[in-house]
């Protein structure tokens, strides 16, 4: 039973009923026959006991004559459910309907209560004992005549033996309501236990199917709100790995296509030269022009791999320096200014020589700098520009790229930055691996900057690095 959530469950909700229920029975019990039905059956005796004692207050025959009060008792005592005894003045017993009394008529009994009755006061005897076959209520009423003399006294008592059946039937009573409360939480339990364990149950068998593989729904968010939450989850991670899964599969058909088109390249270039292209001295250096080109791309192709890999382990650890950000612009600009030139692009640089310093990566940033540079470079059509500025606002260094290409579309802007993602081929990136975004809004973010974009479709795109002057 203890070897499932179930099982638990269930012990959980029945445990504390048996220990309890049992307990609060005998209490129930206890207080409804000592409190409750004693106290009933004392008020029934002694409604009796009065009216009896008002029918002997004008028959003085029955108080002088034993045969006679005996007589009287009989005639009695079939009627009631309860023991009468008739006692005199003086506390002498003149009968009795208890036949092993007879005895001791003419005797003064040892009762409580009878010298208060005696002196003209109702007397009441309760006892909560019942393992004894003695009286458990006795009321002795006091018989007056109308001189306010005392004649005798009428004692009317239920022995426990008469009242067993009484008990009997409230114990049974209580008993069988407290089983019937058991038998209530055991199915109250069950059906708990079992709309507990109903979305654990689904959780595990999903992650059984992750495990081997299989693909799973989305799992229905109902129940308590832990298991709610759970289900919320475990949808986030399938939706995840699943997003996982397509970025693999993805990632493979880029580096195919991107691996695929300069290695062709470099075989025709290389076959060329194999067939007696290098007898020609041009022909010859176009190739290996040609040749270098592609092994840069590659080279590039690399350095997207390789961000791609810190990003997913988690090793983007940077090698502060103390910079000045003037000098380490300028150094970092002198290649792009070239690529700029060599495409026909106009190249505008708009950068003071009163940058501060700042503690940065500069290989680490300049990778940043360097993947916005190439963006710019490669999408602005041949007679674009290309302009570059750079300032500092309050305790940041920023630095601006702007472009005059194509544009990113709002919903585009919202993706550009995702790893693998590459636009739609008649817009901004449909070339390359799609992790050049990815990687230097990574390299800045380490850096405790951000990257923004603004742009819109046919008047360029403006890229805007944030840095902080003051390590974080």
């Amino acid at each position: 039973m203890f070897r499932t959530l179930r099982g638990w469950f269930v012990a959980s909700h029945i445990l504390p009923l048996l220990l309890l229920v049992p307990l609060m029975g005998i209490v129930l019990v206890y207080v409804l026959e000592t409190q409750v039905l004693l106290e009933e059956l004392s008020n029934e005796l002694m409604g009796q006991a009065v009216l009896i004692a008002e029918l002997l207050s004008d028959r003085p025959e029955v108080w002088l004559d034993p045969a006679g009060a005996q007589g009287y008792v009989a005639r009695l005592d079939p009627r009631l459910d309860v023991q009468v005894m008739l006692l005199s003045a003086n506390g002498y017993l003149l009968a009795s309907s208890d036949p092993a009394d007879a005895e001791h008529v003419g005797q003064q009994p040892n009762l409580p209560g009878l010298a208060d009755a005696l002196s003209g006061q109702v007397a009441v005897h309760k006892t909560s004992s019942r393992s004894q076959p003695g009286e458990i209520v006795d009321v002795l009423v006091p018989v007056v005549r109308s001189d306010r003399r005392i004649v005798g006294v009428v004692r009317l008592s239920y022995r426990a033996v008469s009242v067993q059946g009484r008990f009997l039937r409230l114990r049974s009573l209580i008993g069988g309501v407290l089983i019937g409360g058991l038998a209530l939480g055991a199915v109250m339990g069950l059906f708990l236990a079992l709309r507990m364990e109903r979305p654990l149950r689904r959780v595990t068998e999903a992650v059984h199917r992750l495990i081997t593989g299989e693909q799973i729904e989305p799992l229905p968010e109902t129940g308590p709100k832990e298991t709610q939450a759970l289900a919320q989850e475990v949808n986030a991670l399938v939706e995840r790995l699943r997003s996982l899964e397509q970025a693999r599969r993805k990632l493979l058909a880029n580096l195919v296509h991107e691996l695929g088109r300069p290695l062709g390249a470099l075989q025709s270039a290389i076959q060329a030269l194999v067939g007696g292209a290098d007898q020609d001295a041009s022909l010859r250096r176009d190739l290996l022009i040609g040749m270098e080109g592609e092994i840069g791309r590659l080279r590039r192709l690399l350095a997207d791999l390789a961000g791609l890999h810190d990003q997913v382990v988690g090793t983007l650890e940077l090698a502060r320096e103390t910079i000045d950000l003037g000098e380490w612009m300028t150094d970092t600009l002198g290649p792009w200014r070239q690529a700029a030139h060599d495409k026909g692009l106009e190249w505008q640089v708009t950068v003071p020589a009163t940058l501060p310093t700042a503690e940065i990566d500069p290989d680490r940033l300049g990778q940043a700098l360097g993947n916005l540079f190439s963006n710019a470079v490669k999408y602005t059509p041949a007679g674009g520009a290309v302009s570059v500025e750079a300032g500092v606002e309050a305790d940041a260094a920023w630095v601006k790229v702007r472009d005059t290409g194509p544009g990113i579309s709002p919903e585009e802007q919202e993706r550009i930055f995702t790893p693998l993602y590459r636009g739609r081929s008649d817009r901004r990136f449909p070339q390359g691996m799609g992790l050049g975004l990815s990687i230097a809004r990574d390299l800045v973010a380490a850096h405790g900057g951000r990257i923004e974009v603004d742009s819109t479709p046919g008047h360029g795109s403006e890229f805007t690095l944030w840095i902080p002057l003051e390590r974080a």
